[in-house]
């Protein structure tokens, strides 16, 4: 049916750490292949990062696109508004928590109202060619290093980059136990 609107996409990246000190990355994309649990949560950030921008490289904004964030029924925001205006590919990641990425097919009402975004594409109206989106900022957190490669379909090729001479805390003197 011609005026009819396909739902926004939303791809969700999550580190995810566990009671053993490891971390473990999980993309939404069920096709996305992810490295194994490991206890070098900076390059599983680093990974994370990088696979979201694999995602927002490839992801091409569609002009009938609905927005993703009333699929959701607005959880990405408090204020109630209605969704109008032309398709933004919007990135979601507060730096302060940094351990999830969601990038999403938000329409222009909601966008502003949703925290810690980046808008990185427009859709464009049908038969205009799309100028390339722009890339997708590296968390404030994560050290500039040599990104890690991305194959084709967003996985790993092999686990995660072998860790640099583990840190260890310092020692901390025992303290004396107390006596009944």
């Amino acid at each position: 049916m011609p005026g009819s609107r396909v739902p926004g996409r939303t791809w969700t990246v999550r580190l995810t750490g566990h009671a053993d000190h490891s971390a473990s990355v999980t993309c939404s994309t069920e096709a996305c292949r992810m490295p194994p649990r490991s206890k070098d949560t900076a390059a599983l950030k680093r990974f994370a990062a990088e696979h979201v921008r694999a995602h927002a490289r490839l992801a091409t904004v569609r002009p009938d696109t609905a927005c993703a964030c009333r699929a959701a029924q607005c959880a990405l925001h408090e204020a109630r508004t209605q969704c109008t205006g032309s398709t933004l590919l919007v990135l979601v990641h507060n730096p302060a928590v940094g351990q999830v990425w969601t990038l999403a097919e938000i329409c222009q009402s909601c966008a502003p109202l949703i925290a810690h975004t980046a808008i990185l594409g427009r859709s464009q109206p049908q038969g205009r060619q799309a100028p390339p989106t722009a890339s997708v900022p590296a968390p404030a957190t994560a050290p500039a290093a040599v990104p890690l490669p991305v194959a084709g379909g967003f996985s790993s090729p092999q686990a995660a980059p072998e860790a640099p001479a583990a840190r260890r805390r310092p020692h901390r003197p025992a303290r004396p136990r107390r006596s009944p």
